[in-house]
């Protein structure tokens, strides 16, 4: 009897393993076939600018919404993750020097890459924030594009994506996403905002925080974070949220110069290299912005 249970166990346990083994092959399958999909966004060009108040609004964008993180104040890419279980990434040469990935691109190619996380081939970005970037005007972009171009030529290479089998099977199965599966490509670029502090202009501001807080800005699980991340904070009122540490405005803007809680303690993962450039009529209008939506359960 007790043999024959040992036999069933171990029986079960090669079924479960034989299970794994093809759930991973699979998995594997799949994301290959996702990487190598075409995607083709309804792209429309914005025409290149050079004039000086294009590139001096594209240098805060760059410097303010994350561009540094992965691309470097110079524009020639660095390593921003980098795991012990070999999950590494490192953002590209966005500049016209040796390794640069961009010598080549024309004014779609911009679009498509920035709003829509496709690259010139059509092949989905695979880290690539369009999701915060898909909603800017194009007067922005522009900008963006405008000081992104006047970089001075620098060395570097291509963007670095090594992922652990765990997280390529993850990906191919759709529990992560790569940049364009993230976006809702049929959205029109947004209209322009007088800039102040207001709520609405607020919105348009509180864009940059959709890839890590969510559409509804109620926070949770970063979708692609490394698992030792903490989830997002809810950023609408009510219970579970943040938004009580931050009676006022001043309050949001110290902890977007410090990177520290009003209690002290230093928050992780937000990239406060970028937040800490941010203007302070953007972060009061922000905060505006924020103390107005509804409600939500975190997550």
């Amino acid at each position: 009897m007790n043999k024959t249970w040992v036999r069933a166990l171990l029986a079960g346990l090669g079924a479960l393993v034989m299970l794994a083994v093809g759930a991973g092959a699979l998995g594997l399958y799949l994301a290959q076939q996702k990487m190598q999909r075409r995607v083709e966004p309804p792209v429309q060009p914005v025409a290149y600018r050079s004039d000086t108040t294009a590139i001096e609004r594209g240098k805060y964008l760059f410097a303010s919404r994350g561009c540094v993180e992965c691309h470097g104040s110079t524009g020639t890419g660095r390593v921003f993750v980098e795991e012990a279980n070999g999950l590494r990434i490192a953002g590209p040469n966005i500049t016209t020097g040796a390794g640069g990935m961009v010598a080549a691109y024309q004014p779609v190619d911009w679009v498509r890459s920035i709003r829509h996380g496709v690259n010139p081939q059509g092949r989905a970005l695979m880290i690539m924030p369009s999701e915060d970037y898909n909603r800017f005007t194009d007067d922005d972009l522009a900008s963006l594009v405008a000081y992104v171009r006047s970089l001075p030529p620098g060395a570097g290479r291509g963007a670095i994506v090594e992922l652990p089998l765990p997280v390529r099977v993850l990906y191919g199965f759709g529990l992560i996403k790569d940049a364009a599966a993230r976006i809702d490509h049929s959205l029109p670029p947004q209209q322009p905002v007088p800039e102040g502090a207001t709520a609405a202009h607020g919105q348009y501001v509180a864009n940059m925080c959709l890839g890590c807080h969510g559409e509804a800005l109620a926070g949770g699980k970063i979708p692609g974070g490394p698992p030792d991340w903490p989830p997002a904070a809810n950023l609408t009122p009510g219970e579970g949220s943040v938004m009580g540490r931050y009676p006022d405005a001043d309050a949001l803007i110290a902890m977007f110069r410090s990177g520290k809680r009003p209690d002290g303690s230093a928050i992780p993962v937000m990239p406060f290299g970028s937040l800490r450039e941010m203007s302070e009529t953007d972060l009061r209008a922000l905060y505006l912005h924020l103390k107005a939506l509804p409600p939500r359960p975190h997550g």
